[in-house]
This record gives structure tokens, C-alpha cells and sequence, in this order.
């Protein structure tokens, strides 16, 4: 139907008969001479339509917007002064002579040209969303991401290889989505949240470098970072360590960053341990383009009379710490109002300040609301140890530190971004040195930090038992520009070490039977020692794009309410397939079927 793609032509065409096909992007009429600019999937090509072409200039006055068209004609060099060199098809134009409609478009629910349409009326005409520049740019530079991996990966000697999507449900993640058997009444299977056991498995049997681009599935609360089916690339290899995947993983995130923005990486990249990340940034995922830093003042703390600090520092787990923004004096009452309410939303009581007007001048320099309670010493010491200057500002955390440090963690992320203290570029950061597990006070039992399948340190082995928090494990994150992009670690290959820590969580000899015991049976059957990770391909897209959203890089995502509003998804089911099923619906479960998922 074509010759051509709208964008592939140049000056070396001139002269030349083409057909084209495509969508009708604009179109303008200029004194009875209409100009269509014809949009595919290269790009545009701007088309002449005179009034001497009769019948097709008449049907080039009817066409609207998203039109879809064949146009035959002959390449021409534009008039002098009618460049447009904002496109790389400028220059050059094509007359019509023949102009065909193959398809009309009705009035569109938004026109593709529109700044700002709401993201639930996007998504419900997601195939209008995807044509526009943007999503086309964003869709195409997955493309080119995955094949980069795929490249690199095929050159390295990995072997690509499918696992299951329909598996056993096992504990230890977020909440898995269960599809029923007709085949096994009363059973259930689970839609991976990971390929994890079968990728430790295929390694076991004998495939030393493995990787799939894995679709996975977390039933979970959506955010802009998260959907509840992903896509990630999941890598396992037999007999290396941590740095030989680091390594591996840079060389990859090197040719993925020249392949896709022409950009550079490090040739190497930094490494902090999580104890240090969360001291100096209170998350484990900080973001290095931003300088600010946490002071840890717990100790000083303790014998202060100013009760709130004394008594967060004397917490079992507690923590004052402070936060120090150079030249941040200026901030209003009102700014430090807003950033009260801001850190309430980590769970903070309150937001502790001081203004350092004149550092030179002592305390008659400060201004605040809780220098009075604050002994000179103490006041010294904060300056001294925040390293604080004329114009800067000190906000303070205290309490638990799963409090403080999230709470300051987010407020230095705001804070750097109100004040444009963010630098460009891009700051690539190994986190290592992870706890093995966590205890949760609710539960009142042991949590894996990373998975259950990560090893820890090979000399904390005999600590599992005794004193399971010092145990570190062998675990790795990959952070970039403040986003955790991946994860993993070296593997449990000696049963009895996976054992310990099926113990360690709870779980009772049949519970890890039951769950995991073709797991083990297969590292009974000569494991070798190994390792991997997964990287989030949707986040990494949407870093690449420049998007906050991952939706913006996925073809056909759902919203924040894990709603397509596109097909309608999720559905009732008839009462044929429950009775096939064997299923019944609760009556309260039924009755909130029929009314519609709101969308957000």
C-alpha cells in the first residue's frame, strides 16, 4: 500500500513518485490550498493538496483528524520560507494527486494534540493515548531497552529460558493472585511474583547463565512506581560472587544508557553498605544527586534534658537525628508549617527546628521554639556536629528510628526539590551489606529482609540461631538517582543453611516440606553455589523516559485501584464458570460485584 514511511524520505527523493499511509495529524486550508500533515508510526510528512486535483481536493476538505489515508504523489523541495526545521522531514513536502480514505474517525474523547487529559479518560482510550509523540517515544524506548538486555545478555553466554506463570502459592512476599483449578476442585494455583525457585533450579540443572524478561504478578496497593503485573529481568548464574554479578550488571547498565539516551555511566559504580545509607540518609535507597545529609545525634541525646530528645534517644530503638539545609533560614513559618504536615505522613509527631541567623553570635544567633529547653552544650554540639553556618536551618527527628528515618529520608528528598538543591545527571549506587531478616513487633517473628533464599554471610552462619538481627546477608540493591531498579543476592545452595532459616521464620518441618520441599530435593541433587538478581524493567523505562509514573512506559496499565478502565477488567464471571469452578460467591462479595469499580 506503500512506498514510503512518512519520515524515511529526504532531499534525495525530490522528483520521485511515493505512496504513503497514515493518520491525519493536522489539517490546515491556506486560501484554497489544503496542507495535511500525515503522521505514522516514523513520523510526518506535510502534504500539498491543490485545488486542481478536483474530486481529491474535495475529499481533502472532508478528512478531520485521525483520518486514516493513502496519498500518492511526487516529492518536492518546499518553498523557500516554508521550512520547518522542527521535524526532519522540513524541508521537502509531497504534492497529492491521488488521495484515498481508508478509515474515518469519529469525534474524539480528547485530541491527541491536548496537554492535559485525565489519566482515567487516557487509559479508557489507551490506543488513542499510545498514538500520541510522547507514548510513542516512551513505548519504542522499552523496545529498544529489552533488545540492549537481551544483546548483551546473548553475548555473555546466558541462555534465555521460560518458567511457569501458573505455580504453587508459598508465603513470604506480598499477596499472591490465585486462579482456580476446574481440573482440581478446591485447588488453587499462583501467579508468579517472581520466578525465583524455578531460575535456582534451572541452575541446579545445569544452566549456568540464565535470564528471561518475566511477567510477574503482586496483588498489592498501587503507586506511581508499582503495578500488579510487572515486568522485570531476572538473571541466575552458578560459581560467582557478589562482585562478579556487579560487575556483569554495570557493563550491562553502561550499554543500556549509550543505547538508548546516549548517555554514560560511571565506569564504576559506588558501593555503601545499608548500615551507612540508612545513618546518613535514613533509607536504603538514597539519592546521590542531592547533598544533603542526616546527623545522627542520639548519643548526644541521651542525657539531655530536653525530654523528647532524651526520651527517643533512650528508645531500645530509637533515634534524634537532624537535618541540616544550607541557606534554608529563609524558609517562611508557613513553608515550615507545610513541612510538618509533610513528615506526619511517615507517622512524625512533629518537626523540631532551628534557624541559624548568626552562627558566630552563640545561642543570641538562633531562633527557635525549643532553644530554651536546650542546654548550651547541647546547643554547641549541634551546630558543631551538623557543621551548620550563618543562613542554615536544622530540623530535627525523634523517636523510633522507623519513624525518623523515613520521615527525614522523604523530607530531604522535598526539601532539595523546593529549593532545586537536586543536581542533574545520573548516580548510580550499590547498596549491600542488608540485615538477613527483621523483626516484626506485631507478629511478633522474624521477617526475611530481601527473600528467604538469600544467604548471609558465610562467617555469620552459626549467629542464625543465637542472634539472628546481627546477621548480615549477602545481598545486593541497585540504585539510581533515589530508585531501587533492582535486587538480589547470592543463594542458600547448602540445604541445611535454608533450612536454618525456614526455621528462623517460623516455619515448622511440614509447613517447609509442604511448601518447599521440591526446593530443597533439588539442592540435596549437588547445587552449586549461586547467585542472581532481578531488575525492574517498567521503573528503569520510566528513569529513561524522564516519566514519575511507570504507567507511562507500560502499553496497557491499570489504574491506582488495580482497574483497566479500557476492558473493564476485573469482571463478573457468569454462574456457569462458578459452577464449573465449584465456587460460590459470599453474598457481601456478590453484591459489591454489580456495582462499578470506582477509578482513580
Amino acid at each position: 500500500m506503500r512506498t514510503h514511511h512518512c519520515a524515511s524520505m529526504t532531499e534525495s527523493e525530490i522528483g520521485e513518485r511515493v505512496r504513503l499511509c497514515g493518520w491525519v495529524n493536522s489539517r490546515r486550508d491556506h486560501g484554497g490550498v489544503i496542507f495535511i500533515d500525515l503522521r505514522d508510526s516514523s513520523g510526518i510528512m506535510q502534504i500539498v493538496v491543490n485545488p486542481e486535483q478536483g474530486e481529491y481536493f474535495a475529499v481533502a476538505e472532508s478528512v478531520r483528524n485521525e483520518y486514516v489515508l493513502q496519498i500518492k504523489g511526487v516529492v518536492r523541495e518546499r518553498p523557500a520560507g516554508t521550512e520547518n526545521l522542527g521535524i526532519s522531514t522540513g524541508t521537502i513536502e509531497v504534492v497529492c494527486d491521488t488521495l484515498q480514505v481508508l478509515n474515518k474517525a469519529v469525534n474524539l474523547p480528547f485530541q491527541l494534540e491536548e496537554g492535559d487529559v485525565n489519566e482515567a479518560l487516557r487509559l479508557q482510550y489507551r490506543y488513542l493515548d499510545l498514538r500520541r509523540e510522547r507514548m510513542q517515544r516512551n513505548i519504542r524506548l522499552r523496545h529498544v531497552l529489552i533488545q540492549t538486555i537481551r544483546s548483551y545478555l546473548n553475548d555473555c553466554s546466558f541462555t534465555e529460558i521460560e518458567t511457569p506463570i501458573l505455580t504453587r502459592s508459598t508465603p513470604e512476599g506480598a499477596r499472591d493472585y490465585l486462579v482456580p483449578s476446574r481440573v482440581h476442585t478446591g485447588s488453587f494455583y499462583a501467579l508468579p511474583q517472581s520466578p525465583q525457585m524455578f531460575k535456582q533450579m534451572l541452575v541446579i540443572a545445569g544452566f549456568e547463565r540464565y535470564y528471561q524478561i518475566a511477567r510477574c504478578f503482586r496483588d498489592e496497593d498501587l503507586r506511581a512506581d508499582r503495578q500488579l503485573e510487572f515486568t522485570q529481568l531476572d538473571i541466575e548464574m552458578a560459581f560467582i560472587t557478589e562482585q562478579d554479578i556487579m560487575q556483569l550488571m554495570e557493563k550491562l547498565f553502561r550499554k543500556v544508557f549509550k543505547s538508548t539516551i546516549d548517555t554514560d555511566l560511571p565506569e564504576k559504580f559506588p558501593v555503601m553498605s545499608y548500615s551507612e545509607a540508612m545513618l546518613r540518609f535514613g533509607t536504603d535507597r538514597p539519592d546521590l544527586r542531592i547533598s544533603l545529609e542526616i546527623t545522627d545525634l542520639t548519643d548526644t541525646m541521651k542525657s539531655e534534658e530536653f525530654q523528647v530528645f532524651r526520651r527517643a534517644a533512650n528508645l531500645n530503638d530509637g533515634r534524634v537525628a537532624a537535618l541540616r539545609v544550607p541557606s534554608g533560614s529563609s524558609l517562611s513559618r508557613q513553608q515550615i508549617d507545610d513541612y510538618t504536615k509533610y513528615v506526619a505522613d511517615w507517622g512524625a509527631k512533629g518537626l523540631a527546628y532551628i534557624k541559624v541567623n548568626d552562627v558566630s553570635s552563640g545561642r543570641d544567633g538562633l531562633q527557635s521554639p525549643i532553644l530554651k529547653f536546650l542546654s548550651d552544650q547541647t546547643v554547641n554540639r549541634i551546630i558543631e556536629e551538623t557543621s551548620s553556618e550563618s543562613g542554615d536551618m536544622i530540623f530535627f527527628g525523634a523517636d523510633h528510628a522507623s519513624i525518623v528515618n523515613p520521615s527525614l529520608a522523604a523530607l530531604r528528598v522535598k526539601i532539595a526539590g523546593d529549593l532545586n538543591q537536586i543536581e542533574s545527571g545520573w548516580r548510580p549506587l550499590w547498596v549491600v551489606d542488608f540485615p538477613l531478616v527483621e523483626f516484626d513487633e506485631t507478629d511478633k517473628r522474624w521477617y526475611s529482609v530481601h527473600h528467604p533464599f538469600t544467604a548471609p554471610k558465610q562467617s555469620h552462619v552459626s549467629d542464625i540461631n543465637e542472634s539472628p538481627e546481627s546477621v548480615l546477608s549477602r545481598a545486593y540493591d541497585l540504585v539510581l538517582n533515589g530508585v531501587e531498579v533492582g535486587g538480589g543476592s547470592i543463594r542458600n545452595h547448602s540445604m541445611e543453611t535454608q533450612n536454618k532459616i525456614f526455621s528462623l521464620l517460623g516455619l515448622s518441618a511440614e509447613e517447609i516440606d509442604a511448601k518447599f520441599g521440591f526446593l530443597l530435593n533439588a539442592l540435596r541433587c549437588g547445587a552449586p553455589p549461586h547467585g542472581g538478581i532481578a531488575f525492574g524493567i517498567d521503573r528503569i523505562a520510566a528513569l529513561l523516559s524522564g516519566e514519575d509514573s511507570i504507567r507511562e512506559v507500560i502499553a496497557f496499565p491499570k489504574t491506582q485501584r488495580a482497574y483497566c478502565p479500557l476492558t473493564s477488567a476485573p469482571n463478573e464471571i457468569s454462574t456457569d464458570q462458578l459452577d464449573e469452578l465449584e465456587l460460590r460467591l459470599k453474598p457481601t462479595a456478590a453484591i459489591m460485584n454489580q456495582a462499578a469499580i470506582p477509578d482513580s
